[in-house]
């Protein structure tokens, strides 16, 4: 397959409370940007690298990809005020050869070239795919401070990235979206209203 990959890293990580964006964060004396793009170049499916980034980082991001000496197969490319904006940019950036775009947050280190190859795949086969995991805790829906209902955990996941996608399906559920001026909290939600199964 020919798949690309785009990697967002525009977070700023105010939460954390740090001095710099989460993303260049040293974990084990790496960043965590760069512990994040290895598995991806790693995986023996994936070409093209786009990392989306705010202009206030792009110089450090640029710094990130040359240090590791893949210059000539990641790309940094401008990221936007919100995540959504970040994607479609990134989209922009992959080009039009790519069959399988995979989407993956910066601050997600962890993931493996093997988890990576399988959500592909399963993109591939299906059309849409992400990786998540099983809720272990019990989850109640509340109202006006009061337990409404306790959730059925069986059915209930946890999504993460990557999520992966038909380049062209992807594509058009980020068009629809801006078109319709709507805001989704991951991608697999922008084409889930498209009316397309994306694949756990």
């Amino acid at each position: 397959m020919n798949a690309s990959a785009i990697i967002v890293a525009g977070g700023k990580g105010r939460r954390m409370g740090a001095d710099v964006p989460k993303q260049l964060l040293e974990l084990g004396g790496r960043t965590i940007l760069e512990r994040t793009l290895e598995p991806f170049v790693r995986c023996g499916e994936i070409g093209r690298i786009v990392v989306v980034a705010g202009a206030e980082i792009t110089g450090a991001v640029e710094a990130v990809v040359r240090g590791m000496g893949a210059s000539g197969r990641i790309v940094v490319a401008p990221g936007g005020r919100e995540r959504q904006e970040s994607v479609w940019n990134g989209l922009r950036a992959v080009g039009s050869e790519a069959e399988i775009v995979a989407v993956h947050d910066a601050v997600r280190p962890f993931v493996t070239p093997e988890g990576i190859g399988e959500c592909l795949k399963a993109a591939e086969r299906y059309g849409a795919a992400t990786v998540a995991r099983l809720v272990k805790e019990t989850v109640k829906a509340v109202e006006q401070g009061m337990v409404a209902e306790t959730l059925d955990r069986s059915r209930l996941w946890i999504v993460q990235t990557p999520q992966a996608f038909r380049a062209e399906l992807l594509m058009r559920a980020h068009e629809t979206a801006r078109e319709e001026g709507f805001m989704g909290t991951d991608d697999c939600m922008l084409v889930e209203r498209l009316g397309y199964p994306v694949r756990v």
